[in-house]
């Protein structure tokens, strides 16, 4: 199981491109050494909003252990259960607002290989 937390006031698209794809395959090896891992839908597992400042970025055994993820935590477990079941070209991409000057607010999704958009938060509770 594996945690991080990253607070780095540089974050841009491309460097959140590179953490989801870590997040992503560290799931992939996760399912791929625990074939009867739940999927994700079928866990229990629901979306809830960390607190601001509390940003953790966790694998699909510790969500599962939890009970809730958030965006980027069930997009990348989403996208490793793609990718096992042979849509390897499934990604997590993000979409950011502009929140003021210095801050913009992200949200991450599952791109399938055919380009289409799943959004497991809102799947899961997200409002």
């Amino acid at each position: 199981m594996f945690s991080a937390t990253f607070e780095s006031p540089y974050l841009t698209d491309r460097l959140l491109g590179h953490l989801t794809e870590a997040l992503t395959r560290m799931d992939v090896e996760h399912l791929r050494a625990q074939p009867h891992a739940p999927l994700l839908y079928a866990s229990g597992v629901r979306y809830a909003r960390e607190p601001a400042g509390a940003e953790r970025w966790v694998t699909s055994p510790l969500v599962l252990a939890r009970g809730v993820g958030d965006c980027e935590d069930l997009a990348c477990w989403r996208a490793a259960e793609l990718r096992l079941r042979g849509d390897h070209a499934a990604r997590v991409v993000s979409t950011a607002q502009q929140l003021s000057r210095a801050r913009r607010l992200y949200h991450v999704l599952v791109r399938h290989g055919d380009g289409r958009l799943e959004d497991p938060s809102r799947k899961l509770g997200m409002p």
